[in-house]
């Protein structure tokens, strides 16, 4: 897809093909429009989702039909105990040459090496196996044997777990929660949408079209690479990432008793880059507060650990982050009141 130069003209075109994408999903989707969009902002800014839901929310519907709407490849993991590293990366393997009759190694590559991979039920398997997909994440590339093979552009990680599930389970460590640009909560359909989904359960599934490519797809990353952020924008999300962090100078005064872990660098890079996505789908070549309020939890829910005591009081990350989202304002009167 080539790029208007006008950026007004850029961004109504990103604005088509995203309404375009949306509508392709809808025909077997029902409902689930903020999950989409933070699906859309992980997918505009080269960011991985967590989706987290009990079972039956369509979860990895949404997922395959994502990619099949954006004409990627798409590899699906079942997340079992007995997964190994090697059936997500792939393994050498010796091969017979039929010619001279020598062996050698070969590479095999596993199922990461697609552009969408949905890590079903990614709390299910050891922490070894979890491990396996942290390079990839982060380097968009595997090491086997002592070489790099680099995952194919671009590459996305969408996970999903059950929340209510313990038994059997391997919590996700901190540092792979981290690789995740945004934690998507999967909440219950409403009355209407619920209707509609049982009515049409028994129906043939409507056919997708695909309404983007791997290409397409990067020329929309770099465009919402030029969103540009206000110096007072920044501010913001500074001070609400370091105002996160208990037992420091800039900590909010009730960060040490319902805060034990607080957001580190990467989520302030997380706000900005899903801000600036929130704002091309809004068809705005700026950045402004409201975005940052709108990706605030999404963005920090699974980087800001809430203290014993906070559980203990029933408050969770969600409440901690709009407390501190309050708190960031009232310390940047200049973002709070920007448009």
């Amino acid at each position: 897809m080539t790029q208007p130069s006008n950026p007004v003209e850029a961004l109504a075109a990103l604005g088509a093909k995203c309404k375009r994408l949306r509508e392709e999903i809808g025909k077997v989707v029902i409902g689930q429009d903020f999950v989409i969009e933070q699906l859309l902002w992980a997918l505009l800014s080269r960011g991985h989702a967590l989706l987290v839901g009990v079972p039956g929310l369509a979860k990895t519907l949404m997922v395959s039909t994502l990619s099949k709407a954006l004409h990627l490849s798409y590899k699906r993991i079942q997340f079992t105990p007995d997964l190994m590293p090697t059936d997500i990366t792939g393994s050498e393997v010796i091969q017979d040459d039929p010619i001279t009759r020598q062996r050698a190694f070969k590479f095999s590559p596993g199922p990461i090496f697609a552009n969408m991979l949905l890590a079903d039920e990614i709390n299910r398997t050891p922490p070894k196996t979890q491990a396996a997909l942290l390079e990839a994440m982060q380097e968009r590339k595997v090491t086997i044997g002592g070489m790099d093979h680099t995952l194919p552009n671009p590459f996305f990680v969408l996970a999903t777990q059950n929340p209510i599930e313990q038994e059997g389970t391997y919590p996700l460590p901190e540092a792979q929660l981290d690789r995740f640009l945004v934690y998507v909560k999967v909440d219950y359909p409403s009355e209407q949408e619920e209707n509609e989904i049982m009515v049409r359960s028994g129906r043939k599934p409507p056919e997708i079209q695909a309404t983007l490519d791997g290409a397409d797809l990067e020329s929309l990353q770099e465009l919402t690479r030029e969103v540009t952020v206000a110096p007072a924008v920044t501010e913001l999300a500074r001070r609400l990432v370091r105002m996160s962090r208990p037992n420091t100078p800039e900590a909010a005064p009730f960060a040490s008793r319902l805060i034990q872990w607080g957001a580190g660098p990467r989520a302030g890079a997380g706000l900005l880059a899903a801000a600036r996505a929130r704002a091309a789908l809004s068809g705005r070549f700026h950045v402004t507060p409201k975005d940052i309020e709108a990706v605030a939890a999404p963005v920090l829910r699974h980087r800001v650990i809430p203290s014993y005591i906070a559980q203990g009081d029933g408050i969770d990350s969600d409440k901690i982050v709009a407390q501190l989202l309050a708190a960031a304002k009232q310390a940047t009167p200049a973002a709070a009141n920007a448009n």
